[in-house]
């Protein structure tokens, strides 16, 4: 199974694509859209074309994303509200079986813990996938771990 992460954000998109064989879990692609240097109204645009492009190429066959969770930054919210937006549409469009997670759902697929802090998910989820420690975006590394939770047995597409 081809499981794709997307970590919705403001200016960067996590991106990861996993494949389950047998009882492991490997790492074929990840990576962050920036989209920073764009006009916002130019970002979910270039979103759209992105992620249409990137589930073409890879042939996912579930797709996992994050749900928003409560932030006291409402502009923020609105964005990234808005980006997740673009995502399941997306999502919708491709017919790929979208699975949503909480944070606290990621959190707990990944380190059997609900309230782990994100070092410790990166962490986990680069030992689960047989990663090196390279650092990265916290985008990347919260893609994967997304990715990790929509393969788990709570997460049927």
């Amino acid at each position: 199974m081809r499981i794709v992460g997307i970590d919705p954000g403001l200016a960067r998109i996590g991106y990861a694509l996993i494949v389950t064989e047998g009882n492991t879990l490997r790492c074929e692609h990840m990576g962050t859209w920036e989209l920073s240097a764009l006009l916002p109204r130019v970002r979910l645009t270039k979103l759209e074309s992105l992620l249409t492009s990137f589930l073409k190429d890879v042939g996912a066959d579930r797709i996992g994303v994050e749900r928003l969770f409560f932030s006291s930054n409402q502009r923020t919210v609105m964005a990234v509200s808005e980006a997740r937006g673009v995502i399941l549409l997306v999502a919708q469009k491709s017919g790929v079986p979208l699975v949503e997670l909480t944070p606290n759902e990621v959190k707990r697929a990944v380190t059997g813990d609900g309230a782990a802090s994100k070092p410790a998910v990166a962490k986990m989820a680069r030992w689960i996938l047989h990663l090196k420690d390279e650092g990265g975006p916290d985008d990347t590394t919260d893609a994967l771990a997304i990715a990790i939770a929509a393969a788990g047995p709570f997460s049927k597409g």
